[in-house]
């Protein structure tokens, strides 16, 4: 099975790469099992073509402006991604849509697609999150790593990491259910949008 984790956004515009900082921290706290990759697609649209062709399992981490309070994480997953993308307007997340569309149309496109987001607070120039996001990034990790073992795919701490400190966070009892929640509260306001 082949997984690709990818952060995506524009680092240069404070919580816009939120999702490239999630993605480079789980890579650096945890151990990848073979066919596992971590990409940091920062802005790249069809450049991306390559590294998304036929894989198993495409993970998103990513800055979403869903209309939520700042720092709320989101997830979506299967059809409601591609949605999802299409109802933005952030320069990447375009692209990322016509990468998806482009893989559809060729015939492999990821078969099955999760997106975990963060709702932005400042998308000011700047290359820090605010605090409000980057606290955050530990809950998007962990729901990266937990949508992985849904599927099968168990990733083990760095022998350091696992010494040093408990995992980066860990969702806290119920924490899934309220996620459960805004998916139901995004994905109809969406879907509206789109259409219309």
């Amino acid at each position: 099975m082949r997984t690709v984790i990818l952060g995506i956004g524009n680092t240069i515009l404070s919580d816009e790469g939120v999702g490239v900082h999630a993605a480079e921290r789980l890579r650096a706290a945890y151990e990848l099992p073979e066919g596992v990759e971590v990409i940091d697609g920062g802005t790249a649209g069809m450049e991306l073509l390559d590294p998304l062709s036929d894989v198993d399992l495409l993970l998103v981490l990513d800055a979403v402006k869903a209309r939520r309070a700042p720092g709320t994480v989101i997830l979506l997953t299967g059809d409601e991604v591609p949605v999802f993308f299409r109802a933005k307007l952030s320069p990447h997340q375009v692209s990322i849509c016509d990468v998806l569309a482009s893989l559809e149309f060729a015939g492999n496109p990821p078969r099955d697609l999760v997106l975990i987001g963060c709702e932005p607070l400042s998308l000011e120039l700047g290359t820090e999150l605010t605090p409000t996001v980057a606290e955050k990034v530990p809950e998007m990790i962990s729901h990266a790593v937990a949508q992985l073992a849904l599927r099968g795919i168990r990733l083990e701490l760095r022998q350091a990491v696992a010494e040093a400190a408990p995992p980066p966070g860990r969702p806290k009892a119920g924490q899934d259910n309220d996620l459960r929640a805004e998916r139901a509260e995004v994905t109809p306001s969406l879907g509206e949008g789109v259409g219309g």
